[in-house]
């Protein structure tokens, strides 16, 4: 019976070409959550059926975790036939208490403040094909904190109230352009990704600040053989006016500069990059592969003043498992090494 559940919410029987759906309970960690358990589910799609078109997915997932966390997730990256149109964004809803280390390059790491609070956060670009892989369109941001508590240190000296610290609404309109040769976005063994976004909060459209932000993420990969890929990545995020501090530029987590707690630096521009090799899978196993990799990234409060100085590294080491062969998803197990100490992560699909 137990095998029986097993085969029908995870195992991978799906025909080349068919729907798939997938549900499962997951364990995950990460410096920023603890521990943490939930459900997920996946929606595996390729338009009209037909295998040459692009895996499209869906995915949600519910959590909880061991420090007050919770929250619902959803991401989508949906491709029409032939790529004529492509959806590409995420929504969350969550309970994240969260550290808040202060803005600049070079915060101290003790005694942190907490912020206690609820988000929403919802960003959707709907672009349209205009050559082969590349697309153009609009995009909306909307950023939503509210019952908030900024919970100062019970040690050290207390941090100045930051721009939002009580709560905000802020609703960014902006335009996309992805250049996108990418198969299966969860695994990419072969491709190059390039995104420019632009977008603008006002309070003409229901903003509490008035600010811009601008974001460019570059990812190539490269196969260097039948199982292993070498993948790179370059991100920068650059915001001017009356930023609130949860939507600063922020350093570290599970995507880009693993190791660090996601926001440990925070500021108003940000320039990262990373490097890693993987093999999928190992040469003497059909579902076990791991990864090295290596990252560093800076922050400032103007673009000048990003200091080559006070660039944080990190590096380290994980392991995959082919989790949906079929569909060739992997579940991913990181170790990220800082200056600081070590962060782990379990999650499903690659972190870029």
């Amino acid at each position: 019976m137990v095998r029986r559940i097993f085969n029908k919410l995870i195992a991978d029987s799906t025909a080349p070409g068919k729907p798939s759906f997938r549900l499962y309970p997951t364990l995950a960690y990460a410096p920023e959550t603890s521990v943490e358990i939930g459900f997920s589910s996946m929606y595996l799609y390729q338009a009209k059926g037909d295998t040459l078109n692009r895996l499209s997915e869906i995915t949600a997932f519910t959590f909880v975790t061991l420090q007050a966390q919770y929250g619902i997730w959803l991401d989508n990256a949906i491709y029409g036939d032939k790529d004529k149109w492509f959806l590409l964004g995420r929504v969350r809803f969550q309970r994240f208490p969260l550290l808040y280390y202060g803005n600049g390059p070079d915060t101290p790491g003790d005694h942190p403040a907490i912020v206690d609070a609820m988000y929403l956060i919802a960003r959707q670009r709907l672009l349209r094909k205009v050559v082969p892989n590349f697309f153009v369109g609009p995009q909306v941001d909307v950023q939503h904190l509210y019952n908030a508590d900024f919970q100062q240190p019970r040690e050290g000296q207390a941090y100045p109230l930051p721009l939002g610290a009580e709560g905000s609404t802020n609703v960014g309109l902006g335009l996309g352009v992805v250049y996108d040769n990418r198969h299966n976005v969860l695994n990419v063994r072969k491709g190059l990704f390039t995104e420019l976004g632009f977008l603008s909060y006002r309070k003409t459209w229901g903003s509490s600040e008035n600010f811009f932000g601008i974001t460019f993420d570059n990812r190539l990969y490269r196969p260097l053989n039948q199982r292993n890929v070498f993948a790179w990545q370059v991100y920068g995020s650059f915001m001017s006016g009356n930023v609130p501090f949860n939507l600063k530029s922020l350093l570290g987590g599970d995507m880009i500069m693993r190791g660090y707690y996601q926001g440990r630096y925070r500021d108003d521009q940000l320039l990262a990059t990373q490097v890693e090799h993987r093999w999928l899978p190992f040469s003497f196993s059909r579902r076990i592969g791991g990864t090295v990799f290596a990252s560093a990234g800076m922050v400032a409060p103007r673009l000048g003043e990003l200091n080559f100085k006070l660039v944080r590294y990190t590096g380290g080491v994980g392991l995959r498992y082919l989790l949906f062969p079929k569909k060739d998803i992997f579940l991913r197990m990181d170790m990220g090494l800082t200056n600081e100490g070590p962060g782990f992560y379990i999650m499903t699909g690659e972190a870029f």
